[in-house]
């Protein structure tokens, strides 16, 4: 399967980039492929329905979103809600990307859990009719440490992260069934 992560962050150090990167290989380690679309890397202009002139990184992203097969969203927690950067770029998408496709919704949090964020991807996914997977990943506070390799310090972090990314791709299988 071909699956598109999109990390919705600007900060150099982001732990929501370092959760992504360590779920895509994850995924890369199961046999799928993996895009990995960052937003600090490859930044879209400001949402404008009425500019038609498109911007090479939204045409990349609208082109890695509709041909995947399952979709990663991954966003720091800021002020109870996700990256102005991720909800922008999720405004140049809607359901001829997302349709009948499972979403993993990935949050990271400066206190215990991101669960607004995660709350407000999931709302976004139903709306441009995708499929939210029912299981999420936030990690917060202390589990926000990574080793030099990318790979989470805490093992109860890189054992939850791992079933959650076995049980999405599951879910994603089956619908691409």
């Amino acid at each position: 399967m071909r699956i598109t992560i999109i990390a919705g962050a600007t900060r150099r150090e982001s732990t929501s980039a370092g959760i992504s990167a360590y779920i895509g290989r994850l995924i890369q380690e199961e046999g799928h492929e993996v895009t990995l679309f960052d937003l600090r890397e490859k930044p879209v202009p400001l949402y404008n329905d009425d500019d038609e002139d498109m911007h090479p990184n939204t045409s990349e992203l609208q082109d890695a979103v509709l041909h995947a097969d399952a979709v990663v969203l991954s966003t720091p927690e800021y002020h109870g809600s996700i990256s102005g950067v991720l909800k922008n770029a999720l405004d140049y998408l809607g359901k001829d990307q997302f349709c009948d496709k499972a979403v993993l919704s990935v949050s990271s949090a400066g206190g215990a859990v991101g669960v607004s964020s995660l709350q407000h991807m999931q709302t976004i996914v139903r709306n441009v009719h995708g499929i939210n997977s029912p299981e999420w990943i936030s990690i917060g506070g202390a589990q926000r440490q990574f080793k030099p390799d990318g790979t989470p310090e805490s093992a109860d972090v890189q054992n939850r992260v791992h079933r959650t990314v076995t049980y999405f791709l599951q879910l994603a299988a089956k619908l691409r069934a």
